[in-house]
């Protein structure tokens, strides 16, 4: 779909203003009209009721989406669910929607004010309760999958600077559902599974024991990328650096998970994490200087950028993740400015480091458009009933993040360099079989999504 079809979608808000543009655009095809209109756009097309529409779309996977909070154009729900409802923008291209959200449960009700208007617009019932929306207000489970997208909202942060999001609570209702009617569906779970890593664990191993399939994680690893280049599979990674925001928990995720995403396909596969370490301020640059490895990586980058010498360490309020792998593998997470989220890795072989950013991360309107391959691949696993990348790593994210927050903390105590937290529990090994999943091609035209309203 071209940019003008694009545009010319966005004033489709009626099944008036919808007849007139396509007389007036005949080029538009019906498939096209369908995608960015739905209901409204079959009944002006064709005549038909919409009920009857009802029926040709049976075939959809029908999901229930739970979301924190859903009030704010730039709320994660906002970003995600919108194109599950409305389509999204996949390889230079306009994509319908190929799934049916049929409920929606809003934690942060009262506030959720947006969400509560898009579900009216939509006809979409939205339900009191966790369990009521899953079942659509039944006795047993009544979708095809789950869309967790608990992030935002007003809820209270520990004393380590861990944000207390509802994630575990959300899903362990849902399982109690799959557990009560003896059949479980694809669970997509936005960002890191839980603040806490023994109901992380949980999380990850109720899909498991239930058989159905997980995924979730950071948008970031299937964001457009500079170059446009994936690591191949068993590639002889030795050491890897990733440079973005990771000023608190929630920012430092979207590194973790990037990093993890390149170094899952080091030779051999994943073997799991040894230790996390965490060490903030300016004691960063002490240790990235005591390790050659890091600071050769982050030389590297710097030039790359075209920064100037010491760019990075004007910074006195940096940090670092630190993580060793069971294999010997080290990884390193380093706050950084200017270079969006950037991986360097150092491979067995090559002279010069392996660099690969994700760069250019649209403004708040232009966010709606952000994270449109992390929709596709939703829409992929509901569809296809397979998660688009091991779980695993979504797990190991997790607890890597998890233990990077606990580093810093020994009894009641903070210190700025954090204590070496060896994780003989996060052992999971697996190879990956993926291929190339960033969003390549021309990026979406910057405009908000059709609902007939801002906010």
């Amino acid at each position: 779909m071209s940019k003008k079809q694009f545009d010319i979608a966005d004033r489709a808000t009626d099944s008036l203003s919808i007849t007139k543009i396509l007389n007036s655009n005949p080029l538009l095809s019906r498939r096209e009209m369908l995608g960015i209109t739905g209901v409204a756009g079959i009944t002006a097309l064709s005549g038909m009721p919409t009920n009857v529409f009802a029926k040709t779309t049976a075939n959809k996977p029908r999901i229930a989406v739970l979301a924190s909070y859903w009030g704010a154009t730039r709320s994660h729900a906002d970003w995600i669910v919108t194109k599950l409802l409305d389509g999204y923008w996949w390889k230079g291209e306009y994509m319908p929607s190929r799934v049916e959200v049929v409920a929606i449960y809003l934690d942060q009700y009262e506030t959720s004010v947006l969400g509560q208007k898009v579900a009216k617009s939509k006809g979409i019932p939205v339900f009191k309760t966790v369990g009521e929306a899953v079942t659509l207000g039944g006795e047993e489970l009544a979708v095809d999958g789950v869309v967790i997208v608990a992030e935002h909202g007003d809820y209270p942060k520990d004393l380590k600077g861990r944000w207390l999001l509802p994630r575990w609570r959300i899903y362990q209702q849902v399982v109690k559902v799959f557990e009560q009617s003896k059949r479980a569906v694809p669970v997509f779970n936005d960002k890191h599974l839980s603040y806490d890593w023994d109901e992380a664990k949980w999380m990850f191993d109720k899909s498991r024991e239930l058989n159905f399939p997980l995924n979730g994680g950071s948008s970031i690893p299937v964001y457009y990328r500079k170059p446009e280049k994936e690591l191949d599979i068993d590639t002889p990674l030795k050491h890897s650096i990733v440079v973005g925001g990771a000023s608190d928990e929630g920012g430092i995720f979207h590194c973790i998970d990037v990093l993890q995403a390149f170094v899952e396909r080091r030779k051999g596969g994943e073997t799991g994490v040894k230790s996390v370490q965490s060490i903030r301020g300016k004691e960063t640059w002490e240790w990235v200087e005591r390790n050659s490895w890091a600071s050769k990586l982050l030389e590297a980058v710097a030039e790359d950028f075209d920064l100037n010498p010491g760019h990075f360490q004007e910074n006195n309020r940096a940090n670092v993740c630190i993580v060793e792998y069971n294999d010997g593998t080290k990884g390193a997470v380093i706050s950084g400015k200017g270079v969006g989220w950037t991986f360097a890795g150092e491979i067995e072989g090559q002279n010069e480091p392996t660099i690969v950013s994700m760069l250019g991360w649209a403004g708040p309107f232009d966010q709606y458009h952000a994270s449109n391959a992390q929709p596709h691949w939703i829409t992929e696993m509901m569809v296809t009933k397979k998660e688009p990348f091991n779980a695993e790593r979504l797990l190991l994210s997790t607890g890597i993040t998890n233990h990077y927050v606990e580093s810093n903390w020994e009894n009641g105590r903070y210190s700025a360099v954090g204590r070496r937290v060896e994780t003989p529990y996060m052992n999971m090994t697996y190879r990956t079989t993926r291929g190339p999943q960033f969003n390549t091609g021309e990026r979406p035209p910057a405009r908000p999504y059709i609902r007939g309203f801002d906010q």
